[in-house]
């Protein structure tokens, strides 16, 4: 399968990609179909040769996501940008013990507060705690201890 892709080209810590079109699963720096222009991030320009991209999604070639935003920012496919970026599933995780999903819903922090201590007081009422009237006596007395002679 087909993809178009970003490769690399351009000195350490000066980067700059080309767009070409390569087999999905080929080096980055391996061999690659056709050149279809050139992006620049540091100057946040680029050049993209569009009958050509036109061409090659029409053929089957699927663009990665950040060539898919570049596309939909010059104007060649339309359609939202695709998050490039995910949150991992620890930091996803830790974010809704946060933020209980009530308090998301009704839209404050201190609004999933109240329903939550309501509850706590509702079950409290409906449970009816046992009465122990029987208090434990002791069944037999405490003998002092004995003192032993010194050796």
């Amino acid at each position: 399968m087909l993809a178009i892709k970003l490769k690399r080209i351009g000195k350490k810590k000066q980067a700059s990609f080309r767009v070409v079109v390569s087999e999905r699963r080929s080096k980055l720096n391996g061999r690659f179909v056709e050149d279809l222009g050139w992006a620049n991030p540091r100057t946040d320009t680029f050049n993209i040769v569009k009958d050509r991209i036109l061409h090659w999604i029409g053929v089957g070639a699927k663009p990665t996501d950040t060539v898919h935003n570049l596309l939909v920012r010059a104007g060649v496919v339309k359609g939202p940008k695709v998050a490039v970026h995910k949150k991992s599933k620890k930091q996803n995780a830790t974010s809704e013990r946060a933020v209980p999903k009530s308090a998301e819903t009704q839209g404050g922090m201190n609004a999933g507060v109240a329903p939550v201590a309501e509850a706590a007081q509702t079950t409290e009422a409906a449970t009816p705690v046992p009465a122990t009237e029987s208090v434990l006596e002791p069944t037999a007395e405490i003998a002092p201890a004995q003192e032993f002679p010194a050796s």
